[in-house]
């Protein structure tokens, strides 16, 4: 049986115009995990586990599920929050695996489809390193063709960097996972592009080799994550980049995202 979850190897770009500029690059590798079939490769693959140590594994506590909540019961709960009732199908998951126990995930992003398979919501899970967690979820409210990309528009509402302020409208450009993903965040404010990031990835079959070679190819990759995090903000600081407060989180977890529209056309990726 063939699976909708797969493995997708690629890069990660980031690249701040002001008032210092920066640029980073580097290899990454993701999980798109279909949630009604991660306990099936639990089952199937040696080096993969759900909620326990592995080589590679999920762990549902990772994105806010509990013993009362699971993951999908949440998400719909974060689409119903969002004002989506539409009835949900498949629900698939990008995002970092645990590697050897441990993962941060600066950005996953939940494809929401309907029964019929169409795709109805992407939600935009924001990780940053104080514990805290919000979502930012788009309504897909037309029909439309494979290998499309959609684009988002919305006032930042969660404190990500101590090098990046609250004054910030973010552009959201993603192409959901097919033979490739690709996803663009975009921060600016009154006076022009602040950060621009990205991520693109080719898509394999999830297989014990798979996963094996992606581990060797991208060794320690979720210690490599949070500690380039903290690697490039010293850097930032040495450059003179000013340092900005943390406010508190918003009331509500969830932002819906009201601009948006869809390009049928491959654009930027």
């Amino acid at each position: 049986m063939s699976l909708a979850s797969g493995l997708f190897c690629g890069t990660v770009g980031h690249r701040r115009f002001k008032p210092r500029r920066h640029t980073l690059k580097y290899r990454a590798f993701w999980l798109l995990l279909d949630l009604d079939e991660i306990d099936l490769m639990d089952k199937r693959l040696k080096l993969f586990s759900r909620n326990r140590f592995n080589l590679l594994s999920f762990h549902d506590g990772d994105h806010g599920a509990s013993d009362a909540v699971t993951l999908r019961q949440l998400v719909i709960g974060q689409l119903t929050t969002a004002g989506i009732t539409r009835t949900i199908g498949a629900i698939r998951l990008l995002s970092l695996p645990r590697m050897l126990g441990y993962a941060f995930n600066p950005i996953s992003l939940f494809f929401c489809h309907a029964q019929d398979g169409t795709l109805v919501a992407i939600v935009y899970e924001v990780n940053n390193t104080f514990g805290q967690r919000h979502s930012y979820i788009a309504a897909i409210d037309q029909a439309v063709k494979p290998g499309a990309l959609f684009r988002h528009a919305c006032r930042k509402r969660f404190y990500v960097s101590p090098f990046l302020g609250m004054d910030l409208d973010y552009d959201f450009a993603v192409r959901p996972p097919g033979d490739t993903a690709f996803l663009a965040v975009n921060g600016s404010d009154a006076s022009g592009m602040v950060i621009a990031t990205s991520m693109s990835a080719k898509r394999q079959e999830i297989t014990d080799r798979s996963l094996f070679a992606a581990v060797v190819s991208h060794p320690l990759l979720t210690l490599k994550v949070i500690a380039a995090i903290h690697w490039e903000a010293l850097k930032l600081w040495r450059k003179g980049v000013p340092l900005t407060r943390r406010p508190a989180p918003p009331r509500v977890a969830v932002t819906l995202i009201s601009n948006r529209q869809c390009e049928e056309e491959h654009v930027g990726a």
